[in-house]
């Protein structure tokens, strides 16, 4: 088991869902995913925010859809929220959400970036973030879909200091984003061609970890869910992009324990 209990800024630490119903919601990634859920605190407090967990970690967050389309929100662990939401106007995205403290969990905002793309930054306090990653059920990649990734890449230089490393495919462009002293890359970059479909906006897309892609994908369907990416193998292991009952998109993968990319 991969647990975790700490972030260094600049590494996506975090996701939560914001659905129209949560009974739904509940069932359908419990059963894809065998999570549980617990409540983040007195719903007067918290707004009924809540943990999906894995064996007792917490994996996710989920909470009542209040406007806009429901989604997979990614989040950026930080250590300065207002000085990140500072910088972000300055590099050309929009803050959302101004910077907020969450009780004593900690302290957050919500930025656009120049191509649209919504994404969390998040100053930990008591709550850090995914406690379980790359483990069936667990937290495992996060990656932004832009069209023009070449400007992204400049924002998000700028915002958290990332450099970009493209990777010799010569069937997509995609790009690993690392932190200096990191280990490994934390997190991706895809350019969306023309094969996606047009009122697709940029957005982050999350990945997690499962034990097998296909079945993953099969009971998703069963479950009222569907697939946006049919299941196909990749360096990293064998991913598909799929779709809750409520249209929400995320993507599944099963990682390959050989790759060390």
């Amino acid at each position: 088991m991969t647990e975790k209990s700490s972030y260094e800024p600049g590494t996506p630490s975090w996701v939560d869902l914001s659905s129209p119903d949560l009974a739904a919601s509940k069932e359908f990634y419990g059963g894809l995913f065998g999570w549980d859920h617990a409540e983040a605190g007195d719903p007067a407090q918290t707004g009924g925010y809540g943990f999906f967990t894995k064996d007792g970690k917490q994996v996710a967050g989920v909470m009542q859809q209040e406007s806009g389309p429901p989604a997979w929100t990614s989040y950026i662990s930080i250590d300065d929220v207002d000085g990140v939401a500072a910088r972000a106007s300055e590099a050309g995205g929009q803050v959302m959400m101004e910077p907020m403290d969450v009780l004593d969990a900690g302290r957050m905002a919500i930025i656009i970036d120049p191509s649209g793309a919504v994404l969390g930054v998040w100053q930990p306090g008591e709550h850090h973030g995914a406690q379980l990653v790359n483990e069936p059920g667990g937290l495992s990649w996060n990656e932004h879909t832009s069209r023009d990734p070449e400007k992204a890449q400049d924002f998000y230089g700028q915002l958290f200091g990332w450099a970009f490393n493209k990777l010799d495919d010569s069937q997509v462009d995609y790009w690993t984003f690392h932190l200096d002293g990191a280990a490994g890359p934390v997190g991706g970059m895809i350019r969306m061609t023309e094969q996606w479909p047009a009122e697709v906006p940029a957005h982050w897309a999350v990945y997690f970890a499962c034990e097998d892609t296909d079945a993953t994908v099969e009971k998703a369907k069963q479950s009222g869910g569907g697939v946006t990416v049919e299941a196909l193998d990749s360096p990293p292991g064998r991913i598909a992009g799929l779709s809750d009952p409520h249209g929400t998109t995320f993507s599944v993968i099963a990682l390959n324990p050989d790759f060390t990319g």
